[in-house]
Formats: C-alpha cells, sequence, structure tokens
C-alpha cells in the first residue's frame, strides 16, 4: 500500500519490530492498513483506512475475552463477568496495552492529528489496537488471534475483578436506573466536525424523564455512550 509524500511518516516505520512486540506476525498489506488512521486516509486523498479491521478485531477480541473470563471465574454471575470485560476491553485498558508496545509510534496519522497529539490519545491506540486484532485474525486465523490477544492483555486480566467493580459504566446505570425506579435506559447521539476528526456527543435518557440526565463526548460513538452513563452515574450517586 503506497503512503502519501506531502503527509506525516510515522516516528518508527520498522514493521518487524513492532510484530514481535505484538507477539505474531501479519501480511505487510494488512498490517499497514491496521495502522492507517481515518484522517491520514482523508489527506491521501480518501484511501483505505483501518475502521473495518477495527470492527472485526472487536468482535474476535470480546469473544476470547468473555471465554477467558468465563472459564477463569466460574462462579462469577453474567453481570460480573459483563464488568469484568467491559475493564478489559474499554477505551482506556486497551490504550494501556497499545502504549507497552509503543503502538503508537507507528500509527499512520493525518497533519492535524499528528501535531496535536494523536499518538498518544486513548480512542486512536485502542481503535489501531483492535485493527491490529483483526489484521492478525484474517492473516493467521481465530487461534493465532487468541493467543495474541492474551499475551497483550494478560496484565488486565490478572485485574479483572478489582478492576470490572466500576468500568462497566454502562450496566452500573442501567442497574441504577432499575433500582431507582426510572424506567429504561436509552441514548441519542450527535456528531459534528469533518469525517477525519468526529466528535460524538451522547445524551442519556431514563424513559420515566423528558430530559436528558446527562451528557458525554468522544470520538466515538460507543466511547460518548460509556461518557454519558458514568456521568449519569454521578448524577444519580444522591438518589
Amino acid at each position: 500500500m503506497s503512503r502519501a509524500k506531502n503527509l506525516p511518516i510515522p516516528p518508527r516505520t520498522d514493521i518487524d519490530a513492532l510484530t514481535v512486540a505484538w507477539g505474531a506476525p501479519i501480511d505487510p498489506e494488512l498490517v499497514t492498513l491496521a495502522l492507517t488512521h481515518r484522517s491520514y486516509a482523508n489527506e491521501a486523498g480518501g484511501i483505505a483506512n483501518n475502521e473495518r479491521l477495527e470492527f472485526l478485531g472487536d468482535a474476535v477480541l470480546s469473544i476470547v475475552i468473555a471465554d477467558r473470563l468465563f472459564h477463569d471465574h466460574p462462579d462469577s454471575p453474567e453481570s460480573d463477568l459483563s464488568r469484568m470485560r467491559a475493564a478489559t476491553v474499554s477505551q482506556e485498558p486497551l490504550a494501556m496495552a497499545a502504549r507497552r508496545i509503543e503502538l503508537g509510534d507507528f500509527i499512520y496519522l493525518g497533519k492535524g492529528e499528528a501535531g496535536s497529539g494523536g499518538r498518544n490519545k486513548d480512542s486512536i491506540l485502542s481503535d489501531t489496537f483492535e485493527a491490529m486484532i483483526g489484521a492478525t485474525y484474517l492473516t493467521g486465523g481465530f487461534e493465532i488471534a487468541r493467543r495474541v490477544i492474551l499475551k497483550n492483555l494478560d496484565f488486565l486480566l490478572v485485574q479483572a475483578l478489582s478492576r470490572g467493580s466500576h468500568h462497566d459504566w454502562k450496566t452500573l446505570f442501567v442497574e441504577r436506573a432499575s433500582q431507582l425506579g426510572l424506567g429504561e435506559v436509552s441514548y441519542e447521539i450527535e456528531g459534528e466536525g469533518p469525517d477525519h476528526d468526529r466528535t460524538f456527543t451522547a445524551r442519556a435518557f431514563v424513559s420515566s424523564k423528558q430530559e436528558p440526565i446527562a451528557r458525554g463526548k468522544a470520538s466515538s460513538k460507543k466511547h460518548a455512550e460509556t461518557a454519558a452513563a458514568e456521568a449519569a452515574m454521578n448524577a444519580l450517586a444522591e438518589l
């Protein structure tokens, strides 16, 4: 995959070193695609970006972590398993895992993102981490992807029980709303900004009230909902 000559080059391009740290070889075309953020793709004239691989990687990641937690915690109820999974696969922990292998140094970013600290943004790091999983799955299959995921996230899995007690804000919000008799939880999302730098605002509702009880902003719809759920939990804390 050719790179645009007038756009920033990542600080590191030694992909072999990255895949060694990652734990598995990846097809060269796929690893380059996995490292191509939408800001770079748009500024390069609309070339392919890593979002489809991110979608695939997210699905593979979810089943691998769910399976591991199911077997590691045979006495935990579904609600606890859901919290532990969220504490392992949400934006912040995935960004932590990405930093451990210096993934940000390899990402192709547009000029704006590269100049505004994009290589250290949790959203970009976590999305790229998932895209790398998708590329690994397509290259080597499920078992190789599973091994890589567990290798890179083992430090989170050993803390899953304690981290899970407070990380799954959306589940906690649903449970708290039910306890208070506030009805069902829902979200409305609006996006603003150019395609390569979108910001999403999520409004959190309960069916017993017409007005939103909290709002959250992030660079993806999923993370905006999580931010809104956390804000909602803070709003409901004293009820």
